[in-house]
C-alpha cells in the first residue's frame, strides 16, 4: 500500500489556519503527506506547523470551503480554504479522513520515524522481566517461567511471567486453561515492609473444580498469613456467581467484591466529560451539574477505592491479594498498578513509573492498539476504545495532587503518557501485546518512549521541583471533595495556563537557588572551619584575627 493512493490533493496555497490553542489564524501553504498535514506559514518567521494524522479523530466538513479536525488531544483545528480552491477542500478532508484511519500497523509513523537525538540507553531492554525482578530482595519463592514462549499457553501474556518457585510449568498450564484468555495468576509485586505478594488473573470460566488452579493460588500464600480474592467485576444486580472460586475448594483465601466500572462503560463518560470542559456557556451550576452527570470522577474514585483496599490487606493486614477481573486486560491493570503507586516509593521516581507502565500495562497486554484507535470525538461503530489508561493516569494525578513533595515526575509527565498513547512517534504503545509487538518487529523498527524520556536533556522537562523523596506508603482520601477536575489536561486548549505554568517556573527557580545557596553556605562554612584551624595552630584567636584585619 502507498500514501499516494490516498492523497488526491498534496498541496494548496492561502489555507487559513487556526486551532483552538493558536491566539491568531495563520495563513500559507497546506501540505498533504502520507503521516502529516503541513501548513507552511509565509510571515516573517516562516514557521511551519505540524500535526499528526493519527492525531485526528474526526473530520469534518463545515461549509464547502472550511474543515475541522478533532483531535485526540481534545485540540480543535479549522482549515479555511480560498473560494478559488473549494474543490479541493473536500479531496483534502477525505484524504486526512483516510490516512487518520490506517490501521496497519507497519504504516504506523513511528516505523518511519527517525530520531533526532542520540539515543543513550535503549529503552526496549530497559525494564526487562529480569532486571526487574533481580530488583526484590525476598524473592526466594518465585521464578522466571518461559513456558509462554512464542505465546502458546496465552497470547496476551509477555513470552516470560514470574510464578511460584514450588509450582511446576505443568500445573501452571493445566490452570491456565481454567481461566478466561489463559490468564492464570502471576506475581506482579512482592511488598517490601511486609514480605506479602500481589498477584492478578482474570476470572475462572468453569464451575467445575480444578485442582491445578488451586495449587497455584495456594502456592502465593504464606505460612500464617492472610491471603484475599479481590474480585473488581461489576453486576447489575447483586455479587457475582459466575467465574467466582468456590470457597471450599479455596479456605485459604477469603473471597472480596470491590466493584470497579467496566471498561465498556467508561467511553460515555469520557464524551460527556469532554463535552463539558468544552462548553464555555455553561454556569457554574450548571458545570458541575454536567460534570457530575458524566460520572467520571465516580470511576475514578471507585479505581482509587479499590487500589487503597488492596493496598490495605497488603501493607496493614500483612495479606497476600489477588486482584481478579473478567479479561485481567483492564481493570485488573488498573488496580494493580495503582496500588504499586501507593506502596512502592519506587513507582513514583520517573524511572520507577517507567517500569511500572511497562510491566503492568505494555507487557502485561492491556490493548493499547483497541483501546487507544479513537478518543472522545469519533463517530465509528467500533466498540473497543476505551480510557482505560487514562482513568488509571487521572487516578495517578490525584494522588499526586494530594502529595505534591512524594513524586519525582510532574503533571507534564503523565500528560505525555496520555498523548503518545493515542498519538505517538515511538513505539512503546502500538499494537495490543507482546506477541504482535514481536511480529511486527517493533524493537528492531521502532524506537521507545523511554529512550526519549530518560535523556538527560529532556528529562529535566518532568521533573517535579518539589520532591522530596519519601519511603512511607501514601494513602490518598477518596472523599468527594478531595476529587478535582485535570483542568491542565482536559481543558488545555480552552483555558490560559500561562500563569500556572509560571507558577512551577518560580517554584523551580526558587528551589534551584535555594540549593545554591545551599551549596555555597556549605563551601563557606568549610572555609571558616579550615581558617579557625590554621589560627588555632597559629596561636591566634578569631577575636584577634578579626581585630587585625579591621585594622582596630
Amino acid at each position: 500500500m502507498e500514501f499516494s493512493e490516498f492523497i488526491t490533493v498534496a498541496q494548496v496555497d492561502g489555507v487559513m489556519l487556526h486551532s483552538s490553542s493558536m491566539s491568531q489564524r495563520v495563513q500559507g501553504l497546506l501540505c498533504v503527506t502520507g503521516h502529516h498535514l503541513i501548513l507552511a506559514h509565509r510571515g516573517e518567521n516562516q514557521e511551519e506547523f505540524w500535526f499528526s494524522h493519527k492525531n485526528v479523530d474526526l473530520v469534518e466538513m463545515k461549509g464547502p470551503n472550511t474543515i475541522l479536525l478533532y483531535c485526540k488531544d481534545f485540540q480543535i483545528v479549522s482549515l479555511t480554504f480560498p473560494p478559488s480552491s473549494s474543490g479541493d477542500c473536500a479531496k483534502v478532508a477525505s484524504s486526512i479522513n483516510k490516512l487518520s484511519n490506517i490501521v496497519d500497523v507497519p504504516l504506523s509513523y513511528p516505523f518511519y520515524y527517525t530520531n533526532q537525538f542520540p539515543i543513550l540507553e535503549d529503552g526496549w531492554l530497559a525494564f526487562t522481566l529480569h532486571s526487574e525482578f533481580a530488583k526484590y530482595t525476598n524473592k526466594a519463592d518465585f521464578r522466571i517461567t518461559d513456558i509462554n514462549r512464542n505465546f502458546q499457553v496465552c497470547s496476551s501474556y509477555s513470552s516470560q511471567v514470574l510464578v511460584p518457585k514450588s509450582v511446576e510449568d505443568e500445573v501452571v498450564c493445566k490452570a491456565a486453561s481454567h481461566r478466561q484468555s489463559n490468564r492464570f495468576p502471576v506475581l506482579s509485586y512482592i511488598h517490601k515492609a511486609t514480605g506479602t505478594y500481589l498477584a492478578r488473573a482474570s476470572q475462572i470460566i468453569s464451575t467445575k473444580r480444578c485442582k491445578e488452579d488451586e495449587a497455584l493460588l495456594n502456592a502465593y500464600v504464606l505460612p500464617g498469613k492472610k491471603a484475599f480474592i479481590v474480585d473488581i467485576r461489576t453486576y447489575s444486580s447483586g455479587r457475582p456467581t459466575r467465574g467466582k472460586e468456590s470457597e471450599s475448594n479455596y479456605p485459604l483465601w477469603k473471597y472480596i467484591f470491590r466493584p470497579v466500572q467496566k471498561w465498556q462503560a467508561l467511553q460515555d463518560s469520557f464524551t460527556s466529560l469532554i463535552d463539558v470542559c468544552r462548553d464555555e456557556s455553561l454556569s457554574t451550576e450548571k458545570f458541575l451539574s454536567k460534570l457530575n452527570s458524566s460520572h467520571w470522577l465516580d470511576f475514578v474514585r471507585d479505581l482509587m477505592i479499590c487500589a487503597c483496599v488492596v493496598s490495605t490487606y497488603i501493607h496493614k493486614e500483612d495479606a497476600t491479594v489477588l486482584v481478579q477481573g473478567s479479561s485481567g486486560t483492564d481493570r485488573v491493570l488498573q488496580v494493580s498498578s495503582l496500588a504499586q503507586v501507593i506502596l512502592d516509593p519506587d513507582c513514583r521516581t520517573i524511572r520507577g513509573f517507567e517500569a511500572l507502565i511497562e510491566r503492568e500495562w505494555v507487557q502485561a497486554g492491556h490493548p493499547f492498539k483497541s483501546r487507544c484507535c479513537k478518543s472522545v470525538y469519533s463517530k465509528t461503530d467500533s466498540k473497543f476504545e476505551s480510557p482505560v489508561f487514562l482513568v488509571f493516569l487521572d487516578s495517578v494525578w490525584q494522588i499526586w495532587q494530594q502529595f505534591p513533595c512524594s513524586f519525582e515526575f510532574n503533571e507534564e509527565f503523565l500528560i505525555l503518557l496520555f498523548d503518545n498513547a493515542y498519538c505517538s512517534k515511538y513505539g512503546t504503545f502500538l499494537c495490543n501485546n507482546q506477541k504482535e509487538r514481536k511480529m511486527n518487529k517493533l524493537h528492531e523498527k521502532t524506537i521507545s518512549l523511554w529512550s526519549y524520556v530518560n535523556q538527560p536533556d529532556f528529562l529535566k522537562t518532568y521533573l517535579n521541583p518539589l520532591y522530596e523523596p519519601n519511603s512511607d506508603v501514601i494513602f490518598p482520601s477518596v472523599a468527594p471533595q478531595s476529587l478535582c477536575l485535570w483542568k491542565r489536561l482536559y481543558m488545555r486548549h480552552q483555558l490560559d495556563l500561562s500563569s500556572h505554568t509560571e507558577m512551577w517556573e518560580r517554584i523551580k527557580f526558587t528551589k534551584e537557588n535555594n540549593l545554591a545557596l545551599q551549596l555555597r553556605t556549605s563551601r563557606l562554612r568549610r572555609q571558616v572551619d579550615a581558617l579557625s584551624k590554621e589560627l588555632q595552630e597559629e596561636g591566634i584567636s578569631i577575636h584577634d584575627a578579626l581585630v587585625r584585619s579591621t585594622g582596630e
